[in-house]
């Protein structure tokens, strides 16, 4: 049963994977996909902390950073009683597809229910997507989530 709870992601992003890495793990470059304040320490033990919508934080620590391949981190949302910082974990991968592309493969294990994993599925979707549009080169446009605090 507990298979079902899991969140598998695969994206391909039109970049190389240093630059993917680039904007998973500088909190600059984050923001201009995912966010609006980040603090990223990606070192083994080092920060994760994101506030994602502008009005919800999510809160870890990394576990593994190899750089340009591999990011574990621990994740959860401060305030949050169901998914608290630190409760889950998120691995992802970057596999380099010549000439200049990334699979991104991303899982999230850890979360409680069928219920948060449909709706970490949906956020990691859409965040996967602004990614991609980033690194193509291209603006996303604003985040049509700003403010959105998940407890709607």
């Amino acid at each position: 049963m507990q298979e079902a709870l899991i969140v598998r992601r695969e994206a391909h992003i039109p970049a190389p994977p240093a630059a993917v890495f680039a904007l998973l793990t500088d909190p600059e470059k984050i923001l201009r996909w995912m966010g609006t304040e980040a603090q990223i320490e990606p070192q083994r033990g080092g920060l994760y902390l994101v506030n994602v919508t502008g009005a919800r934080f999510a809160r870890g620590s990394f576990r593994e950073v190899v750089p340009v391949h591999r990011l574990v981190y621990s994740f959860g949302w401060e305030d949050s009683e169901v998914v608290p910082p630190a409760s889950s974990l998120v691995e992802i991968d970057l596999v380099e597809q010549p000439p200049d592309g990334t699979l991104l493969r991303l899982t999230h294990t850890g979360l409680p229910s069928a219920e948060q994993c449909a709706g970490h599925e949906e956020g990691w979707a859409h965040y996967l997507d602004r990614l991609a549009e980033v690194a193509g080169g291209r603006d996303p446009g604003p985040d049509p989530w700003h403010g959105r605090t998940g407890r709607e």
